[in-house]
Parts: C-alpha cells; structure tokens; sequence
C-alpha cells in the first residue's frame, strides 16, 4: 500500500490554478435518457479532443457534479492534460443541479447510477472516445465499481475509487438507528411487502430517508438503499475487479474510516491502493493535487 506526504503551500497551489486557469474548457452538456434531462460539466484539456481520452467521473450521495471536491479534480485533470466529463446522476429529478432537495419525494434507486453512467458511457462512444477512464467518489465510487465489474465494455481502460462506499447491513441497520433514534425494520418491512405486492411505486410519507428527515419515499427507494445487498460493499465488488482498478484513501477520512482495514482483505491482481496523508473524505486544497497526480499516473500507465 502505497502513502503519500506530499505537502503543498497553499499560496503556490492557488497560483498553479490561477496560471492552469486558460487550460480549462468547460461547459455543460445536456442529454436525454428514459424520459428526463441529464446534464454533464464537461471539462476539455487544451488542445485534447475526445480521441485523446477521458475521465466519467460520478459524484457521491445526493450530491452534484458542481460541487468543490468535483470542479478541483476536474481542473487539475485538465491542467494535467486529462480532459473528463462529470455528470449529475439525475436521481429521478428532471435536469437536477446542486444538492438534492429534501422536499421532492425520492424515487430513484441506488442501482439507476448504473444505467446513467453507461449512457454516458455511450455517449463518450459516439463522441470518439476509445480510452475511457471511470472514477468515482463515496457512494459514487461505489456505483462506478459495481459497473466496471459487472457491465464492462473495451472502451473502458482503468477505475479510480476515491473513497468508495463501504457497507454492511447491519451496521447500515446501527447507523440509521444512531442518526435517526429509531429503527429502519418496520419501515422496511412495509416497503418490501408493497414491492412484493407489485406497488413499488407506492410513497410511504414523513420517514427520514439517507440524509434527508421527514420526506418522502417510494417502496421501491426505501428496499434499493436498505436492502441486505453486499455488492453496496465496494471491497467485495473488488474481489472481482477486471480492469486495473486504484482505491484511493484519505487517512484522515471519518466517513468511510473502514476502507483501508477492509482493502487488506482484497486479493486481486488487478486492484492497487494509494493513501494520501492527512486527506479527510473531501480531499480538499492540496489534497486534491495529490490525488491528480496519482490519478494521472495511473492513468497514463494503463492507457
């Protein structure tokens, strides 16, 4: 397992964005898929074009494609010559920016992450993209491994995994129970009696839902994100990694602080760790320099 320490003046890292500034060319690309809009924060290397590589890089929990962590690796990929395409996973929501609003009632499944990241895949297809590198973070870093594993295509070079979803079901059961004061088992159970009964679509009102309290949710929603489902587990879906894969950990990361512990137990050729030291589950600043350099050799290495 590889560390790092490198350690960067934040005055010489903002001057390095500031000069890398003319190297960036982003814009947002909309598309349609299954009836809803989706759109994508496109950022071009200069001088690079779609024949010259890319980076699908997808966002963790609720979130979006805009956010800090995500815009900085974006530029630092293109200051390194990477151009990469990040999308909104549209969670059901038509055109969705920015966090997840609360309010709207959450119908969308863990698993849709998956058929969005392929069609972006395909999109990058038809754009002329031959060398196609999948990176994601959190509970996106889960979604992009359970895809290179399962639903594979030639286009598809390497995976980088920054702080991927760990997850058993009974700790997911302790967390909900900590966070909530209350247990997620009546909730579930009526949820999966209507999945059963053919109304999956059904919304069971006022329950707290991931991160969201006092929302909305369909039957089908609550089982995807609570059901007993290993492959949640981002170290077991690596067990059967089959492109070169590189997980990269924070040492200072709280929310998935399991992840190094449970890579030990993957033995598989095909996958590598890389530590940055003092990174929390952000990877803000310097960090992010640190982990463009890592993702770019690892890159150019497979590619």
């Amino acid at each position: 397992m590889k560390k790092s320490s490198k350690i960067l003046h934040p005055f010489l890292l903002g001057l390095g964005l500031l000069l890398s500034a003319q190297l960036v060319h982003a814009k947002e690309i909309k598309q349609t898929f299954n009836g809803l809009t989706l759109n994508a924060n496109l950022v071009m290397a200069d001088g690079k074009s779609f024949k010259d590589g890319m980076v699908l890089l997808t966002h963790g929990t609720l979130t979006h494609s805009g956010r800090s962590t995500y815009s900085a690796i974006q530029k630092l990929l293109a200051e390194r010559g990477i151009s990469s395409i990040a999308p909104n996973l549209s969670l059901g929501v038509n055109d969705r920016h920015g966090e997840y609003d609360c309010s709207v009632p959450h119908r969308h499944l863990h698993e849709d992450a998956l058929d969005e990241i392929g069609f972006w895949v395909g999109w990058l297809k038809k754009q002329g993209t031959d060398s196609l590198s999948l990176m994601g973070h959190s509970r996106g870093g889960n979604q992009t491994a359970w895809f290179s594993v399962e639903r594979d295509e030639p286009v598809i070079k390497d995976v980088i995994l920054i702080a991927p979803q760990t997850w058993s079901y009974q700790s997911e059961k302790a967390g909900y129970q900590k966070k909530y004061n209350q247990s997620i088992d009546p909730i579930f159970a009526k949820a999966e009696k209507l999945v059963k009964a053919g109304k999956g679509e059904t919304l069971i009102k006022d329950i707290n839902f991931i991160y969201c309290k006092h929302t909305d949710a369909t039957a089908n929603a609550i089982v995807s994100y609570y059901k007993n489902e290993p492959r949640m587990d981002t170290p077991t879906l690596l067990k059967k990694a089959i492109k070169p894969t590189l997980v990269i950990i924070g040492t200072e990361d709280k929310v998935v602080d399991d992840l190094s512990e449970k890579m030990e137990a993957v033995k598989n050729k095909h996958v590598s760790v890389f530590e940055i030291e003092g990174a929390n589950h952000h990877f803000r600043d310097f960090f992010a320099e640190d982990l463009a350099d890592q993702a770019v050799d690892f890159i150019q290495a497979h590619q």
